[in-house]
């Protein structure tokens, strides 16, 4: 009971704090803007020829974020085993 008294209190010094602000905006200046239409298509002029990658590396994919991470917290010890008395 005493909570659910603090939370309404709270919600309510909330609700009169916010329906005091009395802010004044004025006059907003507004602007007009042109519209360019561009139908080009981007032309690249590279001439650099991309090169094969030399190394044989194995790429991991994980269907969860930090697996890894995961993984190497969770190991256990000896001492984490549970014994009987």
């Amino acid at each position: 009971m005493k909570a659910f008294l603090t939370l309404a209190l709270i919600l309510l010094f909330g609700a009169v704090a916010l329906a005091q602000k009395t802010t004044h905006y004025g006059k907003v200046e507004t602007f007009q803007m042109d519209i360019v239409l561009d139908a080009s298509l981007p032309v690249s002029h590279s001439s650099g020829q991309i090169e094969a990658a030399k190394e044989d590396a194995v790429a991991r994919l994980y269907k969860f974020k930090n697996t890894r991470v995961k993984r190497a917290l969770a190991f256990t010890t000896k001492k984490n085993n549970p014994k009987l008395a």
